[in-house]
């Protein structure tokens, strides 16, 4: 064969392949593009709430100036404020507020029909100092808008019609682990699986969402959630609406991305955690993710393939950061199930290499006992895979530091109250089948490890 011939034969099947896989490229990005876009009214929901401020985002069918009206009465909504841009998707933030403080509301376009009734109203966060008791909701991998999913958020709304609080809302904001909005985190799914289902929810109460892997897949995540990248809700500036953090009364939220953000131990994710960790002086610190560190569900935490090792990365690389900055809870989803663990530490490997004195407390339910000084390092964290709020798959359910194991469809409620934090997991029947309570404010019975190295 001759090197002309053999070049040739070289060279136009390398140019198909390459033509090939520029085709599939852009069709894949046309698909991705259409899929994060709806056409089409879209209720309001509440973002970036501080104690003088919050965000208000909706969407209209029809192009128009963004318009709210608000007020501390339903009659009397004297203030307005217009979104700065035309669009058929407004944002509008609300500013100069009163702290711990409600407020109601109209919206709609300047030309256009504004929504308004006395159901449409929000609660300011408290002052930056205060102890307020706090009240939240964790869902997780909820995106689905089967039958299962509204029965767990009815059974949730039952029950804090049950247990209500004194001159406080029935929340004060929702915390998601992930997976929003199933199968491909396409605007229209988020409207289906999200919107729509919890859309008396959202109008009253502030939403943090976690991303996960389905999220992932379109890129509607970053258009629908306003997320404060520059620490407009306290905490430390992430300049990425990947990760962040925010502040409630006397609770410090991190929120992790460890689906698509380098999950290294000295990447830009886990430099910007150390720093916001040592810069909170909160009493109570919380971290939500995607990915659970430990779990026997639907997902193996044991499977260094599982999810193409994240669960790993997770437990190996950011679980030191965390329990070396007092990180009381972790939330996760992924794994579609509840678990609850045991008041532990340092365990940082495969479920075979734990150790008893990696239990820091393997009683069923607590009370957990922590001090409440500065630094707080390694006096232990629960974890809780929430990944169970619109379908519960099969698992071994047997990871050693469980104290609670769960295949059914439910979401959590978590009540804190001055140094007392206590969690309610709440099946699709609106039976609490889990409990658990951490107190502080008291020296711990075991003593911890300095450090786990």
């Amino acid at each position: 064969m001759s090197s002309k011939r053999f070049s040739n034969w070289i060279f136009y099947p390398v140019v198909a392949l390459v033509a090939l896989v520029f085709v599939y490229a852009v069709a894949r990005f046309i698909h991705i593009a259409i899929g994060s876009i709806y056409q089409g009214d879209r209720g309001a929901y509440l973002q970036l709430p501080t104690p003088t401020a919050i965000t208000i985002r909706w969407q209209t069918s029809e192009s128009g100036r963004g318009l709210v009206k608000y007020g501390l009465a339903p009659n009397e909504l004297t203030n307005i404020k217009e979104a700065d841009e035309t669009s058929d998707s407004h944002e509008v933030r609300l500013e100069g507020l009163k702290p711990a403080t409600r407020y109601y509301y109209a919206y709609g376009t300047k030309d256009g029909v504004m929504t308004s009734n006395s159901e449409h109203w929000f609660i300011t966060a408290p002052e930056p100092e205060s102890r307020q008791s706090t009240r939240f909701w964790v869902i997780g991998d909820a995106g689905r808008a089967v039958p299962k999913q509204a029965a767990v958020r009815d059974a949730m709304l039952s029950w804090v019609k049950q247990n209500p609080r004194k001159q406080q809302a029935y929340l004060d904001f929702m915390l998601t682990t992930g997976d929003n909005a199933y199968e491909s985190g396409r605007n229209e799914e988020y409207q289906t699986g999200f919107f729509l289902p919890y859309k008396n929810i959202l109008k009253n109460i502030p939403v943090w969402p976690a991303y996960g892997n389905h999220d992932a897949r379109r890129w509607a995540y970053f258009d629908l959630f306003s997320l404060p990248e520059d620490a407009e809700s306290g905490g430390v500036a992430s300049d990425t609406e990947n990760y962040y953090s925010f502040d409630y009364a006397n609770v410090h939220v991190i929120v992790l991305d460890s689906q698509v953000s380098s999950r290294s131990a000295d990447g830009e994710m886990a430099v910007w955690l150390r720093k916001d960790l040592a810069q909170t002086n909160k009493d109570w610190i919380i971290a939500v993710m995607h990915h659970p560190p430990y779990s026997k569900g639907s997902h193996d935490s044991d499977n260094e393939s599982d999810s193409r090792g994240r669960l790993f990365d997770v437990r190996e690389n950011l679980l030191p950061i965390l329990e070396k900055g007092g990180v009381d809870l972790v939330f996760t989803g992924h794994s579609h199930v509840y678990e609850r663990s045991y008041l532990i530490g340092c365990h940082y490997g495969t479920s075979d290499e734990l150790k008893d004195s990696m239990l820091f407390d393997n009683s069923t339910n607590g009370p957990y006992l922590k001090s409440n000084t500065k630094p707080k390092p390694y006096q232990g964290t629960v974890y809780a895979v929430v990944g169970s709020s619109s379908r519960a798959d099969h698992g071994q359910l047997n990871h050693p530091v469980m104290a609670a194991s769960k295949r059914e469809t439910g979401s959590l409620i978590v009540d804190i109250e001055d140094l007392s934090l206590k969690a309610y997991f709440i099946n699709d029947m609106a039976q609490v089948t889990d409990t658990f309570k951490i107190e502080k404010g008291v020296e711990t019975i075991q003593t911890r490890p300095e450090n786990c190295q």
